[in-house]
């Protein structure tokens, strides 16, 4: 592999985009877009692709099921977690780890009240997205839902066969090609 193959190798890692890879590899801009594809399309190059990436992954400990774990739990949480026993909002410090790194995207707390019934706090907080982490874990290729491939197969999984207008207005006629009968 040349320098700068080796180069598109660790640019592609950065963002999984061949096109810009290749511009930040030095590669014409021009050109990037084929290059980059083409350089996807060499074996040495997609090998050392793959094995960085492992080796990221072994070196982080963070693979697909990782991700699945975390979605999993993002999934399960319960928000009754934040609350105590007198109905109150816990202090975050005792939120499990799960509301406090992932779900709880800001929180507002707001003083209310008058001089004459008195003033309390009230503590707004803006939850994740839980369709969008359901989504995450339906997107998982063993799950297979909410595909964005669609792919199309004939009887048995085969091909399928296309046919013609042509085909099918002959299949229609009598067989000596006779229509006015």
């Amino acid at each position: 592999m040349t320098p700068k193959q080796q180069r598109f190798v660790e640019e592609y890692l950065v963002d999984l985009n061949a096109s810009a890879a290749a511009r930040r590899a030095g590669y014409s801009s021009k050109r990037a877009d084929a290059i980059g594809h083409e350089n996807l399309g060499k074996p040495e190059i997609s090998s050392a692709i793959a094995a960085a990436q492992a080796a990221r992954a072994q070196r982080t400990q963070i693979d697909a099921d990782w991700v699945l774990r975390r979605l999993a739990a993002l999934a399960d949480a319960d928000v009754a977690d934040l609350y105590g026993p007198d109905g109150g909002l816990k202090p975050a410090t005792e939120w499990p780890e799960v509301w406090r790194k992932t779900l709880i995207q800001g929180l507002k707390t707001v003083t209310v009240g008058n001089t004459e019934v008195g003033f309390g706090q009230v503590t707004e907080a803006k939850l994740a997205d839980r369709l969008k982490v359901l989504e995450l874990i339906g997107r998982h290729v063993t799950v297979g839902a909410w595909r964005d491939k669609l792919e199309h197969v004939g009887p048995d999984g085969g091909p399928l066969q296309a046919v013609s207008r042509i085909e099918i207005v002959a299949k229609a006629l009598p067989a000596d090609g006779n229509r006015n009968r």
